[in-house]
């Protein structure tokens, strides 16, 4: 059942009463600023909040369409991981393995320190740092987990990073049906999201940053940003849209708006706790292809998510998209399997968004200081903790702060644009088939898809 299939999200729905009553103030008009920063989500909060504890005396504004956290920041899966969505390879590739290295260090650090804010702020973000076990759920899975688990060891990744969990292991964790064994990595926290964009928005304006909500941007110039309500004039712009880069024109392809979807279960009784443990709440998955993540609610619910929504021509967005009735059976059928004792239990809540992916999966810092524009981006689902590191990145890059951050790998990245429709439109959709075609076939053949898999790669470029 649906007892809200009109809200935003669970999170949203849960955010302490009164939080959503009031939206500030819009654009009053034209106006000037040191800064000015397009888009109210994460990425553009943490830039705003660390470039204001840098240099106090900057004027410095954040433009949002909606509200803060309205958009992937307020209504993700709550997992502040350490997570690259690119490979250690890609990373060294543009760089060295030292400095792929190094950019994974600085996002391992990078959990805490969202915690640390959050303890800091007075934010009430629900942030618990038990790990992320990814559960083998069959014997092609467990086998792919030992290989990722030498892969790591590669990389120079010790027991402090990644453990293999046999069968008792994983599921005196969570005790999910049909577990051949499990991989657990300690850097990873659950979070409950839309209480900590909406915690740092307040604290962002305790530093002396004005927000300007209900404020649409049409238009990024040097030096300009142009909206309805009136043109901010300032030194330096930064664009942190993430999935909504393709709403500005000139940015159609620079970022793919991949719709993910969520649901979210009633408050579990104390019997079926007891029954599945997951008492650190560990945020979850298994090691398919199409991809779904999971967390335990600090009220005691379970919030699963997956992709599977389809690309819509020309990187078109739209609520109804939010709620495809398909997708979000499949992700109850998804938690059933996985939580047969579960059966009965309602779900709640049905929401989606959408998150930014860039052409080679590989994320970005940028600033030109000729020209003043700086953006962030291309976390594709990784973006609750990376959006920390590119927000202290830009800080430090725009005030000219000399800093380990502003020479990691991702600094000064530039991915190629998506092909035009209908290439983009064919290849994308073709690519989500075959993932959810390529784990079908493993699950009934018992047989790995090595040749699709490639297949899979060359599509995604990922």
């Amino acid at each position: 059942m649906d007892a809200a299939p009109h809200s935003i999200s669970y999170w949203h729905d849960s955010l302490p009463d009164g939080d959503l009553d009031v939206q500030r103030p819009a654009l009053p008009g034209d106006i000037d600023a040191d800064v000015a920063i397009v888009g109210g989500g994460f990425t553009g909060l943490w830039t705003a909040y660390y470039l204001a504890q840098r240099d106090a005396s900057l004027r410095i504004v954040v433009l949002e369409k909606e509200f803060a956290g309205f958009g992937a920041s307020g209504r993700n899966g709550g997992w502040a991981s350490a997570f690259l969505p690119t490979s250690w390879e890609a990373v060294a590739q543009e760089s060295s393995r030292e400095e792929a290295l190094r950019m994974q260090r600085a996002a391992n650090v990078a959990v805490d320190v969202v915690g640390k804010v959050a303890a800091d702020e007075g934010i009430d973000a629900h942030y618990a740092k038990g790990g992320y076990l990814r559960l083998a759920t069959s014997p092609l899975q467990w086998h792919r987990l030992q290989q990722q688990l030498a892969h790591a060891r590669e990389w120079d990744q010790t027991d402090d990073d990644i453990t293999l969990l046999d069968r008792r292991e994983a599921t005196a964790r969570i005790d999910a049906d049909g577990v051949f064994g499990g991989l657990y990595m300690p850097h990873c926290a659950a979070i409950h999201p839309a209480r900590m964009v909406r915690g740092l928005a307040a604290a962002t304006e305790r530093r002396g940053v004005t927000i300007y909500e209900g404020t649409e941007v049409t238009a990024i110039e040097p030096g300009v940003v142009r909206t309805a309500l009136g043109t901010v004039r300032a030194e330096v712009v930064v664009r942190a849209l993430e999935g909504y880069t393709a709403t500005l024109p000139q940015y159609r392809r620079a970022m793919l708006p991949m719709y993910s979807l969520m649901i979210a279960t009633e408050p579990l009784p104390d019997h079926l706790w007891d029954e599945i443990g997951w008492r650190d709440r560990e945020t979850l998955n298994d090691d398919r292809r199409f991809l779904i993540y999971a967390q335990r609610t600090a009220d005691g619910r379970i919030a699963l998510g997956g992709r599977g929504a389809p690309y819509r021509w020309g990187s078109r967005m739209d609520p109804a998209f939010e709620h495809p009735r398909g997708v979000h059976e499949a992700l109850r059928h998804s938690l059933i399997k996985l939580f047969p004792a579960l059966h009965d239990v309602s779900v709640t809540h049905r929401w989606g968004g959408v998150l930014g992916v860039p052409r080679d999966w590989f994320p970005a810092v940028r600033f030109e200081r000729s020209t003043g524009f700086a953006t962030a981006g291309g976390y594709a689902g990784d973006g609750v903790t990376l959006t920390n590191l590119a927000g202290r990145t830009l800080a430090d890059l725009i005030t000219g702060t000399a800093s380990d951050l502003t020479t990691l790998p991702w600094v000064g990245h530039e991915s190629r644009s998506f092909e035009p429709e209908p290439l983009r439109f064919a290849g994308v959709n073709a690519g989500m088939r075959l993932a959810a075609w390529v784990d079908s076939r493993e699950e009934r053949t018992g047989r790995h898809a090595t040749v699709l898999d490639k297949a899979l790669d060359l599509l995604s470029g990922h």
